[in-house]
């Protein structure tokens, strides 16, 4: 009885052992995307996302030098002894000399975030999670954006409290923000948003009275030629033209939110329905101060008539609507190309079980070791931000095998003469 318990213990601890590295090579996977350590992605031009590196040695981050992606392939090969910063994926970005399209912020001098801190920060003992902004793709930390985080797979995108006001049109998806609107909302005293609406009823009835007082002055206007000759229809038309152009005028002097839009018949809101803008059905709120934290479908909810794509293209945004943009594909893109390790796993456990009892505790006890054993010989490589090598990762098992055949329980050697 105790050995088919001990034998269900060690399948369980193996297969945990499977699994979990299973899943730490499919998270290897989705960190590369698609990328290839043995193809210079020089010759394939602009890419839309590629993982991507930046190389303290050949760009130091003191002086004015120039910055330069460096990609999967010439991070193993050509930079290899070189202190190198991970910048995981970037989108635009291609490997010229010189390429003004190319886009470059600090990340490329192994800086990030408002507080311009490297990461991991030495000085800071005091772990926080980064995220990366889907706009400018700069990394942050969850403290510097006003709030607290949801938890990962509540939302899909986060919109940096730096970019939010550079783009006034995410004003009308804040609704569909995972948790900023509640946050804002809870922030928001009732008291404060009744003083609010009386201070907008008062501005809105001063315009108001002033829009009635313009209109009475040209009505008087009118009655009193009208006194003087009798005028025609083309002449009352052009009349009555001229009087609401003079009314669109003086509201322009004090805007307010319902301005020369309403007295010219709200053309431009007629003009956004026939187009089939999804703005006219959609209310917009105020921006955040804080980041804005977006569910993974927000991007399918975006307007695609040719006004907010002529807005998304001069706000240098118009890669939204693009599918394969999201690091959500180009993780799945590099997962794809993993090849699937269930029927490698089966059979390891097949073959794991067909073992005597004693065979299989050594070979649990002896993975446990290697893997304790590599875990401490690669901590000096991520210690010192080197490249780990072929050349390496051979030096490590001829020093295991080595370390193995002095163990204390084999053969000594004997010395005598």
């Amino acid at each position: 009885m105790e050995d088919n318990v001990e034998d269900e213990e060690s399948g369980i601890s193996m297969v945990e052992l499977l699994q979990e590295e299973e899943e730490r090579q499919l998270n290897a996977a989705a960190v590369l995307g698609a990328a290839d350590d043995t193809q210079c992605t020089y010759d394939k031009g602009n890419m839309k996302r590629q993982a991507l590196y930046a190389c303290m040695t050949c760009s130091p981050t003191e002086g004015d030098n120039l910055l330069a992606g460096v990609c999967l392939a010439c991070s193993y090969h050509c930079h290899e002894d070189h202190d190198l910063v991970e910048l995981y994926t970037k989108r635009q970005v291609e490997k010229l000399p010189v390429n003004p399209e190319n886009k470059y912020n600090h990340n490329f001098r192994g800086k990030y975030c408002t507080c311009q801190r490297p990461y991991p920060d030495p000085e800071d003992p005091n772990e926080d999670e980064m995220i990366q902004c889907c706009l400018c793709e700069d990394w942050y930390h969850g403290k510097h954006q006003g709030g607290s985080v949801p938890q990962d797979e509540m939302y899909g995108d986060m919109i940096c409290s730096q970019c939010l006001p550079k783009h006034q049109f995410l004003a009308h998806y804040v609704g569909l923000a995972v948790t900023v609107v509640e946050e804002e909302e809870a922030k928001t005293s009732p008291v404060v948003v009744e003083e609010e609406e009386a201070k907008t009823s008062k501005v809105v009835a001063e315009e108001e009275a002033k829009t009635s007082k313009v209109v009475a002055e040209e009505e008087a206007k009118t009655s009193k030629v009208g006194n003087e000759k009798s005028p025609n229809k083309n002449t009352q038309d052009e009349v009555k033209e001229d009087k609401e152009k003079k009314v669109c005028l003086q509201s322009e002097k004090n805007p307010t939110e319902s301005e020369c839009k309403e007295d010219v018949n709200q053309n431009g809101a007629e003009k956004l329905k026939k187009s089939g803008c999804k703005l006219t059905s959609l209310i917009k709120h105020t921006l955040p101060e804080g980041a804005l934290f977006l569910a993974s479908s927000w991007r399918q909810q975006l307007c695609a008539c040719d006004s907010c794509k002529a807005t998304y293209k001069a706000e240098e945004v118009l890669f939204l609507l693009d599918d394969e943009d999201t690091v959500n594909f180009y993780e799945e893109s590099g997962k794809s190309r993993q090849p699937s390790s269930s029927a490698p796993v089966e059979r390891e456990l097949e073959a794991l079980s067909s073992l005597d009892r004693v065979v299989r505790t050594e070979m649990v006890h002896e993975y446990n070791n290697l893997s304790t054993s590599l875990r401490e010989y690669l901590k000096k490589f991520a210690e010192s931000k080197k490249v780990v090598r072929d050349e390496d990762i051979k030096e490590f098992f001829t020093q295991l095998a080595a370390n193995k055949k002095q163990k204390p329980n084999s053969i000594p050697k004997l010395f005598c003469r």
